[in-house]
C-alpha cells in the first residue's frame, strides 16, 4: 500500500510509525530549561564513576524518563588520556533507552556515536576526560553535551540547539538573545539587524532633488554676513590714523639702553619648608595675651582680643552670638522679623530628631606648616555630621562640596516639635485620667 494513515480506533500502530509521528511533533533532546539539571552528568571525585540526575527526554520520537540519580561506572584509566562519552542509547530491537558509556581510544578524540534512522540511536549527554593514572573522576573532567527540545521556558543556547530539526524550526536563543530558525543548513536570525554596510547595491551618494526651504525653517543661520573679498583705494577710507604703533617685535638685551643694573624683587611668597637657614626658635616680641589665649593661636577676633563670656568684660549693651562667614568676616546672629521675608511654617520631623545619636570622640592630631604637632582634644561630646545629614540635612554645613560641620545653634529649633509632641501626649494623658476619675 502506497499511502498509510494512523492512528485510528482498533488499528494496530507499530513502534516505527509512532516514532515517525512523535519526531515530527518534537525534536530529540532533554525536556528541561536551558541550564536545568535533567540528565546533567556530573562527577564528585567519589571514584571512577559519574552521576546522572533524574530527567525526561525524547529520543527519535521515543520518551525516556528517569526518577533517580543513576551512578554510572567509567573504565579504569589508560596509558594515555582518554575521552569517553555518556549517552542515552535508543535500542528499538530491545525496546529500551539506557544510559551507556562509549569508551574512547587512548590518545584519541571522543568516540563516534551511532545515530541511525531505524536502528540504534545515541543521544549525547556528556564527555568525560579520563587522565593518565586517574583514580577518580573530578567535576572539571565532565563536559555537558546535552541538547534541548526547545519547548521549555528558556529556549536553548547556541551549543544546545536541537540537532537536525525540521526546516523552519523556530526557537529563542538565550545566549544571543534572538529568535532564530533552521533553514535546512544553518540557524538563521529571525529578525537580523541590517547595517548600511551589509546592504548590497546601495548608492555611494544621493543627489538632492530640487526643493526650497522657508527662511524660518533654516537652523544655525548667521545673524550677520561678512562682505566678500574686495579692495578700497586709500583715498576712499575715512578716519585713517595719522601714525601706527609698531607691530610686535623683540630686542636683544645688549641693544637696550638705560636699563637698571639691578631689579627689586616683585611681591611673592615662599613656603616655610622651602626657606633655608631659618632659626629653630624665635624670641617673643613685646605683646600681651587675653585670659586663656593659647600658644600659636592665630585667630583674628573681631575686637582684637580673646575674651571668654564669663570674664569681667567692660562696656555695656547687648551681647551677641557671632557667626563667621566663609571669607572670615564676623557678623552678629540676628532673629528679628525686620531682617527676614517670606516667613512660613517649617515642619520638623520629631522622629528624625529622636534618631540622632550623641557620641563622644577624640580630635585627630594635627601638624602645622612649621612641623609642630598638636594633639587633638580628647573625650569631646557631640554629633557626627554624616549621621545627621540623612535625617536633618538643614543642620549640616558643607565646605568645598563635602560635609564639614553642624549648625548646633539650630538644634534648639529642631527640639521644639519633640517637646510639642511630648506636651500633647502629656495633656492627652491628663485628660484621660480626669475622665476616669469623673466616671469613677
Amino acid at each position: 500500500m502506497a499511502i498509510t494513515s494512523y492512528p485510528f480506533d482498533e488499528q494496530v500502530v507499530s513502534e516505527g510509525e509512532f516514532s515517525y509521528l512523535f519526531r515530527e511533533l518534537q525534536s530529540t533532546g532533554v525536556a528541561d530549561s536551558v541550564g536545568g539539571a535533567a540528565f546533567a552528568v556530573y562527577a564528585d571525585s567519589s571514584g571512577m564513576q559519574v552521576k546522572v540526575p533524574p530527567g525526561f527526554g525524547l529520543i527519535r520520537g521515543h520518551a525516556v524518563q528517569s526518577t533517580n540519580t543513576e551512578i554510572i561506572q567509567v573504565a579504569a584509566a589508560s596509558a594515555s588520556v582518554r575521552t569517553d562519552r555518556i549517552v542515552l542509547r535508543l535500542d528499538p530491537a530491545a525496546n529500551t533507552i539506557t544510559i551507556t558509556v562509549l569508551q574512547g581510544t587512548p590518545g584519541g578524540g571522543p568516540p563516534a556515536m551511532v545515530q541511525s534512522d531505524t536502528g540504534l540511536y545515541d543521544f549525547p549527554l556528556a564527555r568525560v576526560t579520563v587522565g593518565v593514572g586517574a583514580a577518580t573522576i573530578s567535576a572539571s573532567a565532565v563536559t555537558d553535551e546535552r541538547r534541548f527540545t526547545g519547548n521549555q521556558v528558556g529556549g536553548w543556547t547556541t551549543s544546545t540547539r536541537p540537532a537536525s530539526p525540521r526546516i523552519g524550526r523556530l526557537g529563542f536563543n538565550t545566549a544571543t538573545k534572538a529568535w532564530e530558525f533552521w533553514n535546512g543548513t544553518t540557524w538563521g536570525d529571525l529578525a537580523p539587524t541590517v547595517t548600511w554596510s551589509a546592504i548590497s547595491g546601495r548608492p555611494a551618494e544621493f543627489s538632492a532633488a530640487a526643493h526650497t526651504h522657508e527662511w524660518a525653517d533654516v537652523t544655525n543661520k548667521p545673524t550677520a554676513y561678512r562682505p566678500s573679498a574686495h579692495t578700497h583705494d586709500w583715498a576712499d577710507l575715512t578716519n585713517t590714523p595719522t601714525a601706527y604703533p609698531p607691530a610686535a617685535h623683540s630686542h636683544d638685551w645688549n641693544a637696550i639702553t638705560g636699563k637698571p643694573t639691578s631689579f627689586a624683587p616683585a611681591a611673592h611668597a615662599h613656603t616655610w619648608a622651602s626657606i633655608t637657614g631659618k632659626p629653630t626658635s624665635f624670641p617673643p616680641n613685646a605683646h600681651s595675651h587675653g585670659q586663656y589665649l593659647e600658644s600659636g593661636d592665630t585667630i583674628a577676633w573681631a575686637n582684637g582680643s580673646k575674651k571668654p563670656h564669663a570674664n569681667a568684660a567692660s562696656g555695656s549693651g547687648t551681647w551677641y552670638a557671632v557667626w563667621v562667614e566663609a571669607d572670615g568676616t564676623f557678623c552678629r546672629n540676628t532673629s528679628s522679623a525686620r531682617f527676614k521675608e517670606n516667613i512660613r511654617d517649617y515642619a520638623v520631623d520629631a522622629d528624625a530628631v529622636l534618631a540622632l545619636r550623641p557620641v563622644s570622640y577624640d580630635r585627630k592630631t594635627q601638624v602645622d606648616d612649621r612641623g609642630t604637632v598638636r594633639e587633638g582634644r580628647k573625650d569631646e561630646v557631640g554629633l557626627i555630621a554624616e549621621e545627621v545629614e540623612p535625617h536633618l540635612p538643614w543642620l549640616v554645613n558643607y565646605l568645598d562640596g563635602e560635609v564639614d560641620g553642624l549648625r548646633y545653634d539650630l538644634l534648639g529649633v529642631a527640639l521644639i516639635p519633640v517637646l510639642q509632641r511630648q506636651e500633647a501626649k502629656i495633656n492627652a494623658l491628663v485628660d484621660r485620667l480626669a475622665a476616669l476619675e469623673t466616671s469613677a
